[in-house]
């Protein structure tokens, strides 16, 4: 592995915990600039397609969605409609007539961009607003740090749900590395059969010892079926977005990242994860026997 893709990946995780940790308007404002960037990436895809779409209008209420769901977020399903009107209001009144394209993708842009990345700061905000201690709305765990199951429950389910987004990423380029044999799909491929399924397997693991180490209820199935489910979700994100750069004839999103491409190519198997766990813990983990 590329050297400049190794300190990438460091730097990546290092903020990534940063950010986790402190949460509040820390975590928005930096998730902020991932979707603010992450949606660049997406909207030159399409224009390489040559669909003219709502870009500008569609970055500034995706990021209106973001900053709702810090300050309010029962509000984000009511406002996701709303942002989409504006959208679509936008386009009717440019000087080019507007097509399904035009619409469709700025739609798909603020669903992809906007709203689910807004479910990543529902979720690192439950509990938070009792835990804080830092201006913003931040939080800064004491040392010695306590128990996690002490912690704020945003918090510890956040660095659950991207330790097996890592552990999933890692394990299918390992094995797919060591022991792929058989292509998965046209879409990507360099993807195997044998990675996928040992990227679900490393998820699974890390889900199910944090289950345990957390005192879920229902545990350890209930950590091993939120990490199938977040294995899954991870393969189709990198899989969606490989689509995405298919039709656009790219191999990278962009190259801000070294060795890594763009923003997207590094945060593709995040996008459909946080919807997933945000209702995992909040609906079925408390039906759960203890």
């Amino acid at each position: 592995m590329p050297l400049s893709r190794i300190l990438s990946a460091i730097v990546a995780i290092v903020l990534a915990l940063g950010m986790i940790v402190l949460g509040g308007w820390y975590f928005t404002v930096g998730f902020g600039v991932i979707v603010y960037l992450g949606l660049h990436e997406y909207f030159d895809l399409v224009r390489a397609t040559g669909i003219a779409p709502a870009a500008k209008t569609t970055i500034v209420v995706s990021l209106i969605l973001l900053i709702t769901a810090n300050l309010a977020p029962n509000l984000v399903d009511a406002a996701m409609p709303v942002a989409g009107t504006l959208i679509c209001f936008y386009l009717l009144f440019q000087p080019k007539l507007a097509t399904i394209a035009d619409i469709s993708s700025s739609i798909l842009g603020l669903f992809y961009g906007g709203y689910l990345p807004s479910y990543w700061v529902r979720l690192r905000n439950l509990g938070s607003p009792e835990a804080s201690n830092l201006p913003l709305g931040g939080y800064l765990p004491e040392f010695p740090l306590p128990h996690p199951q002490l912690l704020p429950p945003g918090l510890t389910v956040t660095l659950l749900a991207f330790a097996c987004i890592w552990a999933a990423d890692i394990g299918a380029y390992i094995f797919g590395k060591l022991f792929g044999k058989t292509r998965l799909t046209d879409i990507s491929p360099k993807k195997t059969v044998e990675g996928a399924i040992f990227g679900v397997l490393g998820s699974i693991a890390v889900a199910t010892v944090g289950s345990w180490y957390l005192g879920w209820a229902g545990s350890p199935l209930s950590g091993m079926a939120l990490g199938l489910l977040i294995g899954i979700a991870s393969l189709l994100g990198d899989l969606t977005e490989s689509m995405m750069k298919r039709d656009a004839g790219v191999k990278d999103s962009g190259q801000l990242i070294p060795g890594h491409g763009g923003i997207l190519d590094r945060t593709d198997s995040y996008v459909f994860i946080a919807p997933l766990v945000y209702y995992f813990v909040t609906l079925l983990l408390p039906l759960l026997p203890a």
